[in-house]
């Protein structure tokens, strides 16, 4: 679909940019996955780099869904507030060494936006300067930097703009042209480049980054792009469009040419001689919360701890990326430092996203698997110990299509059904589904609305019968379960049951406010009461970190006392959002 070209950089430039970023690095995933040979070999650089992305457009969304919506806005947010979102987003959706670089760069940019939250716009100065301030905040981030990586490209394309007189077009065109330029030169700096014929990963998907960043302010879509070093190597290029990488890539010592178009980390990976080996076997990453005082020392710490260290955020939240030996020992000195969550762990030896490390071959998969979102923690782990392959979703923070396509790779199986747990996510969900189809995996989603009718799901799943005699009993098991919440209202409202005021404790049933109070324990009694009056044989509350430590005592000795032969088991949730779930069965 074309686009308007943008004059200003403004909020509905920021919106633009992101989409086309997103799509641009949608068509070149494959392709940069194929030619991922630095920091590790594991393939998943354009992945990553998408679902980071894929986060900062839902963050830019909501933003201007949110101004829609409410009749006080002026109807669009003002540029201070879509590139803040656009950084946040990034922030916590980042996936990897390179999306880790890339949430930096957009902070970074964003920092100069947001800089006046008045103006409404800004001018090709202005991206000079934003542009600027992104490649030194990147270079800043990363503990050791390196040149012939995205470090060096992004520098390249802040130089280049720096030196262009004009609009934010003439500006976004020159740092373009720094950038492919550099991106051609990484295999001259970097080893591991030259010997696999390649260019960096990372420089390659922030050239797709920056040539949507053309389109946004000229409609033009810039050509071509180098993906394999000259010298001795083949020359392979990818269309900017849809081609993917054609063709083959010869290995400098004369292996066997494997071609990328469509086999993953196969190809320019299979010609390092070892540059990952001997290196450290897990990649962690995590959200932070900590202050700056807190996080100068776990700098210190990890870095002592293993390499690849990057750390971006800022203002109490950071993204936390490390390669390490000891998992646990990263994870404790985030412990130490602050409160960690959305914790990730990949071991590179486990092959989670195409090949066993040191094998050619793609491990096995399993027949089935089943694949869940989570409001908590505790219910994360709760879902993991049967079996389940979970997706966190923090407070206000949905997952992106790509995080639960992500999901279902990692579940490695030829079956899967998918429980997304909440009414919000069904048309993320579909997407995601319609994508790993094509994949050529067997998906079925099964509607929950609410992660207690995922529990009852869960708990009839039996892997050995047949695929659609399970998704039937999990559905009818999901579709029995009544589901309930008590919950604070963020802000005055109109609800089925009246106004709320801000702070008012709202009983929710199947989805509508039923009752809204002042006290939790109360309105948790109500809720249960008439959740019950339809009958029911089990009540599962799930308590989040916020409820009263004495509301789930209260409720079960209520359901002792006045509803027979009914069981109840309580789980803890954390920080899920809601004060209570409740499921009746």
């Amino acid at each position: 679909m074309a686009q308007v070209p943008q004059t200003f950089f403004d909020a509905l430039a920021v919106r633009t940019w992101c989409g086309l970023a997103l799509e641009a690095l949608g068509r070149a995933r494959e392709e940069i996955d194929a030619i991922n040979v630095y920091p590790v070999a594991d393939g998943d650089t354009g992945t990553n780099l998408y679902l980071t992305v894929e986060s900062a457009v839902a963050a830019v969304e909501a933003v201007f869904a949110a101004h829609e919506v409410e009749a006080s806005s002026p109807g669009r947010p003002s540029l201070a507030e879509a590139a803040r979102a656009m950084a946040h987003g990034a922030l916590i959706g980042a996936r990897g060494n390179s999306g880790t670089i890339l949430a930096q760069l957009l902070r970074g940019m964003a920092q100069v936006l947001a800089a006046d939250g008045e103006n409404a716009h800004t001018d090709g100065q202005g991206l000079r300067l934003a542009l600027r301030r992104a490649a030194d905040a990147a270079r800043q981030a990363v503990a050791h930097p390196v040149e012939g990586t995205v470090l060096s490209v992004a520098s390249a394309a802040a130089d280049a703009a720096g030196g262009a007189d004009g609009d934010c077009g003439t500006v976004a065109r020159a740092a373009y042209n720094g950038a492919r330029a550099a991106l051609a030169a990484t295999p001259g700096q970097l080893a591991v480049l030259e010997r696999a014929g390649v260019v960096d990963a990372g420089g390659r998907g922030l050239v797709a980054v920056l040539a949507a960043l053309v389109e946004t302010f000229t409609g033009e879509v810039p050509g071509r792009v180098a993906v394999a070093a000259d010298a001795r190597h083949a020359r392979v290029e990818a269309s900017q469009g849809t081609q993917g990488v054609a063709g083959a890539t010869e290995c400098a010592d004369g292996a066997e040419e494997v071609s990328h178009g469509s086999q993953g980390v196969a190809g320019a990976t299979d010609c390092v001689d070892g540059a990952e080996d001997g290196g450290p076997a897990y990649e962690v990453i995590y959200l932070l919360e900590a202050d700056d005082l807190a996080v100068a020392r776990l700098r210190e710490r990890l870095d002592a701890l293993g390499d690849s260290l990057v750390v971006v955020g800022g203002d109490g939240l950071w993204n936390v990326h490390v390669h390490v030996d000891d998992a646990g020992a990263a994870v404790e000195a985030g412990v130490e430092a602050g409160r960690p969550y959305r914790i990730r762990i990949t071991h590179f030896g486990a092959g989670d996203v195409h090949t066993v490390r040191g094998e050619g071959r793609p491990r096995e998969r399993v027949q089935r698997a089943v694949v869940a979102v989570v409001p908590g923690e505790g219910l994360a782990r709760l879902y993991t110990e049967a079996g389940a392959t979970t997706v966190l979703a923090r407070p206000g923070e949905p997952p992106a299509s790509g995080e639960l396509v992500e999901a279902v790779r990692r579940a490695h199986a030829r079956e899967v059904v998918l429980l997304p747990n909440d009414p919000e996510l069904r048309h993320t969900a579909a997407a995601a589904v319609d994508q790993v189809r094509a994949e050529g995996i067997r998906v079925s989603l099964i509607p929950t609305r609410s992660a207690v009718q995922g529990i009852a799901a869960l708990a009839v799943h039996e892997p050995e019968r047949r695929f659609d005699e399970d998704v039937v009993s999990m559905t009818a098991a999901a579709g029995a379960t009544r589901y309930g919440e008590v919950a604070v209202a963020e802000r005055q409202a109109w609800t089925m049951a009246g106004i709320c005021q801000a702070g008012d404790v709202l009983g929710l049933i199947d989805g509508d406010v039923a009752v809204i109070g002042a006290d939790v324990t109360t309105i948790a009694a109500t809720v249960l009461d008439r959740m019950l009056a339809a009958g029911g044989e089990l009540v599962t509350l799930v308590l989040g970190d916020e409820a009263p430590e004495s509301v789930a005592e209260h409720l079960e000795a209520r359901v002792r006392e006045g509803y027979l032969a009914v069981d109840t088991v309580v789980y803890r949730g954390g920080r899920q959002g809601a004060l209570l779930l409740i499921g009746v069965e």
